[in-house]
């Protein structure tokens, strides 16, 4: 392996990717494609360049001709942990088809080199085997995780046998990374939080409380909304419950079988727990109702294992000072990807949101966060948030049709759901969390502000029951602000014309309504 020399590839079209310009294909995906490894490209790739001018796009991170690395696996190895940051999913491919002779002497061309022991740390860590080499004997310590490129602990675990510092966020079972982009970072130094809090302080406390009763049915009927589902209000409003306790109950393995039977109303055709068979998402033949995978699940076979580790990484996580969002959108993703449940899956990875933002005490102030809500504003994002890292998965995925329909996986496939890059889903909640606290909590206080002014004036003038303003209110909503026929014959017969025309004034000038 260590003697092919084609990892460079100089074209103009890569896997479906047109070239921003003339360049070399380097790093991670030049040894992917050399090699044949089984795992998709990047979703940013390296490139040289003929010119002297560095950038990053969404897909590209081109660089001079002066970084162009030598012919060689290991230099385009030390190259892409320098420029492209550790690639967990990629280095077990590779040490996986590489012998245990070929990576010694990969390991022995720079034996105290930095990049060299952090390949040997990958390699033991991955593989959970002991290479045949000395400890090494050298006094500095580096850290693994590259924190200009990737976000990791802020201190580790020293390895005094590599002299490696291991600030991955998370555990040999479960440990996405996620990329340091400037959209994440843009985010963070917004400390969205702290605005929040801001906010909130300046609203009274009848108002805040009416905002969160009404958020919290909001978020829960968007959590089903997502689903293509119209639950019943009892149903939502169970679910909403459940919303409220996020952060109040630690996760562990007997918490997501509650919580999945709290999602799932009528479980006689559900086999509840985790799945005893394979699982997927998409579409089946309308003739042969065989099914059109968008996504596949992880094996059944390998969901304990994912679970344990996902519930390992979230310890991690919740301990360490690791951005709150950032942290929700590992250890939520993950688990939608890993999809443990036959069903309940998606609710529950939306409830994790709310679990992890609580428990990184995010969101305070006893207000529901709606995220669901903000999900279901960007549904088509959510879908390509979702499916970026599920589609490319499908052609490295063997699979066969089952007698009853579904699908049996045949290959190794559980280094997909505990080593892949979240970086994609980690902009997209952030862009959620964002619309949530300058649109969506805004709007809702807004409203409830103006609803107590009015039901102020109505209660100032008329008198009427609480029930009968908000019966009255939702009537002016539904008839662009005015009283129809039919509710002024029976509910509001009691009004005449001038107290009717008097209240629709008033509530156009306060709901601002034209």
């Amino acid at each position: 392996m260590s003697k092919i020399t084609r990892f460079s590839l100089s074209t103009a079209v890569f896997h479906g990717r047109t070239l921003p310009e003339k360049a070399n294909i380097v790093g991670y995906s030049a040894i992917i494609e050399a090699c044949h490894l089984a795992l998709p490209m990047p979703h940013v790739i390296a490139l040289i360049s003929e010119k002297h001018k560095v950038y990053e796009t969404a897909d590209w991170k081109v660089l001079t001709p002066r970084h162009q690395p030598e012919e060689t696996l290991y230099h385009q190895l030390v190259f892409a942990l320098k420029y492209e940051g550790v690639h967990l999913l990629f280095f077990k491919k590779l040490f996986e088809k590489l012998s245990e002779s070929e990576v010694v002497e990969l390991l022995s061309i720079e034996s105290t080199g930095q990049y060299t022991r952090k390949m040997w740390f990958l390699y033991e860590w991955l593989m959970q085997e002991q290479l045949p080499i000395a400890d090494m004997r050298i006094k500095n310590y580096v850290p693994l995780v590259d924190t200009s490129l990737q976000y990791a602990l802020e201190d580790g675990e020293k390895s005094s046998r590599h002299r490696i510092i291991n600030n991955l966020p998370g555990t040999v079972n479960f440990c996405p990374l996620i990329r340091k982009t400037h959209l994440l970072e843009g985010y963070i130094q917004q400390d969205l939080a702290q605005q929040k809090d801001n906010y909130l302080k300046g609203i009274s406390k009848n108002v805040l409380q009416r905002a969160s009763a009404f958020l919290l049915l909001k978020d829960s009927k968007a959590s089903f909304s997502i689903e293509g589902e119209s639950p019943k209000s009892a149903r939502a409003a169970r679910w909403g419950q459940a919303i409220r306790q996020a952060g109040k109950n630690d996760l562990s393995h007997e918490e997501f079988a509650r919580l999945q039977q709290l999602v799932i109303e009528n479980s006689r055709f559900i086999d509840m727990g985790y799945r005893k068979k394979g699982g997927f998402i998409g579409d089946r033949d309308k003739d042969t109702f065989s099914p059109i995978p968008d996504h596949i699940s992880a094996k059944h076979q390998d969901i304990e294992i994912l679970m344990n580790g996902l519930l390992e990484t979230k310890a991690i996580l919740l301990e360490e000072k690791i951005d709150a969002v950032l942290a929700a959108s590992v250890i939520a993703f993950g688990f939608v990807f890993i999809h443990p449940f036959v069903d309940g899956n998606g609710r529950i990875h939306r409830y994790l949101i709310h679990h992890v933002l609580a428990k990184k005490q995010f969101s305070q102030q006893g207000i529901i966060f709606p995220v669901s809500a903000a999900i279901l504003d960007r549904i088509m994002n959510y879908q390509k948030a979702l499916e970026s890292h599920s589609a490319p998965l499908l052609d490295f995925i063997d699979w066969r049709e089952t007698t009853d329909h579904n699908v049996e996986v045949l290959n190794e496939t559980i280094d997909f759901y505990r080593y892949f890059d979240a970086t994609v889903q980690a902009e997209f909640l952030y862009q959620c969390v964002k619309d949530t606290i300058e649109i969506i909590i805004p709007r809702e206080v807004e409203y409830l502000n103006k609803y107590e002014e009015f039901k102020k004036y109505i209660d100032d003038s008329f008198e009427m029951p609480d029930d009968l303003v908000a019966l009255l209110v939702r009537f002016l909503e539904q008839n662009n602000g005015k009283i129809s026929k039919r509710a002024r014959t029976k509910e509001f017969k009691a009004l005449n014309d001038d107290e009717a025309e008097e209240i629709e004034l008033n509530f156009n000038l306060i709901f601002d309504n034209e």
